[in-house]
C-alpha cells in the first residue's frame, strides 16, 4: 500500500512506516525517551531527506510523548514543576537549533553535520550508560552494596544559587542546571530530530539525583512541549514537516507507547538503562558505518529534495 509524501516528494509503503512508528512508540513508553534517536536515522536510511526526516520526526515525537506521558502521569511519575523549568530552557534551545539548521542547509553541510552529531553524542552517552548499568548489575549479582542514588544526595550542584524545591522528586536544588539541561535537549531536538531522552534521562538520574521512576514521566512531559515548539518552528521557517508522513508515524507511535509503558514497569532501573544503552550504541554504529562506507551512488540530489 503506497502513499505519496508531498514534502519529501516520494512514494512510501504505509505499512512499513506504520510499523516503524509503533516500534519507536513502544520505546518511548518503555524508556521515557522520545525515540527520535532511532526514528530519525531509520527515516534517513529509508530514503527520506535528512531535513524532512528531522522536521517530521519532531511532529511524531509529540504524539508518542503524549501517549507515554499520560500513562506515566496516571502512575504519578511526573514532576510537573521540574518539567516546566526544563521546558523553559528547552524552548530557548530549540529556537537556536532551528536557526542553525537553516544556516547549515544553506551551506550544504547539514547531512554531514547530523551524521557526526549522532556518532559523537550517541557514542558518548551510550558508552557511559552501558558501563554504569553493567557495573550496577554485576554488583547486585555478587551481593556487593550498590551505591544508592538517593533523592537529596549532595553534589556540586547543591552549591549553585537560585534553589527551588521539587516536591515530587523530593529535591531542593538550583534551577540553573535544570534550565541548562532543558536548553541542551531543546537544541539537540532541533538539529538532530530527537526528543533528547537519551541525554535527559541519564542526566536527571546521575546529575540531579531524580528518582528513576519520576525521571521517565518528567522527561516525557518536557519532550512533549519542546518537540511541539520545534515542529512549529521547522514548519514555519524551514518548511520540512511532512504532515502525511507524520500522521502515519503518529498512529503507530500512540499505539506502541501504551504497550511500552506497561513493559517498562516490569524491569528494574539498571535493566532499562542497559537496554537503552544497547539501542543507542547500535544506532551510533550504524550511522558511523554510513560515514565510512562508499555509497552505492556517488552523486545525489537528495539534499535539495524537500528543501523548498
Amino acid at each position: 500500500m503506497n502513499l505519496y509524501l508531498p514534502i519529501a516528494e516520494m512514494p512510501v509503503n504505509v505499512l512499513i512506516f506504520l510499523g516503524m512508528g509503533g516500534a519507536v512508540g513502544f520505546l518511548s513508553g518503555m524508556f521515557g525517551v522520545g525515540g527520535g534517536f532511532l526514528m530519525t536515522p531509520l527515516l534517513i536510511f529509508s530514503g527520506i531527506p535528512p531535513a524532512v526526516a528531522i522536521g517530521t520526526e519532531a511532529a511524531q515525537i509529540v504524539a508518542s510523548s503524549v501517549s507515554g506521558a499520560v500513562a506515566q502521569y496516571q502512575r504519578r511519575n511526573v514532576d510537573i514543576k521540574m518539567g516546566i523549568v526544563l521546558l523553559t530552557g528547552g524552548i530557548m534551545g530549540s529556537i537556536l537549533g532551528v536557526q542553525i539548521v537553516k544556516e547549515l542547509r544553506q551551506l550544504g553541510q547539514f547531512e554531514l553535520f547530523v551524521s557526526l552529531a549522532y556518532v559523537i553524542f550517541l557514542g558518548i552517552i551510550g558508552s557511559l550508560m552501558m558501563i554504569e548499568s553493567l557495573n550496577t548489575m554485576r554488583k547486585a549479582r555478587s551481593g556487593a552494596a550498590v551505591s544508592a542514588r538517593r533523592p537529596g544526595q549532595h553534589s556540586w550542584i547543591h552549591g549553585l544559587p537560585l534553589k527551588m524545591r521539587f516536591h515530587r522528586s523530593k529535591l531542593y536544588i538550583s534551577a540553573i542546571p535544570v534550565i541548562v539541561l532543558g536548553a541542551i535537549v531543546g537544541f539537540l531536538g532541533a538539529i538532530m530530530g530527537v526528543g533528547g531522552g537519551f541525554i535527559i534521562v541519564p542526566a536527571m538520574i546521575y546529575l540531579l539525583r531524580v528518582p528513576t521512576n519520576v525521571v521517565v514521566g518528567t522527561s516525557l512531559f518536557q519532550i512533549l512541549f519542546v518537540t511541539a515548539a520545534t515542529t512549529i518552528l521547522h514548519s514555519v521557517q524551514n518548511h520540512t514537516v511532512d504532515i502525511v508522513l507524520a500522521m502515519i508515524l503518529m498512529i503507530g507511535g500512540v499505539i506502541g507507547a501504551q504497550f511500552g509503558a506497561v513493559a517498562g514497569e516490569k524491569l528494574k532501573g539498571e535493566q532499562l538503562r542497559f537496554l537503552l544503552a544497547g539501542l543507542v550504541l547500535l544506532v551510533c554504529l550504524r550511522v558511523a558505518w554510513n560515514l565510512v562506507v562508499m555509497p552505492s551512488e556517488l552523486y545525489s540530489i537528495s539534499s535539495v529534495i524537500g528543501g523548498h
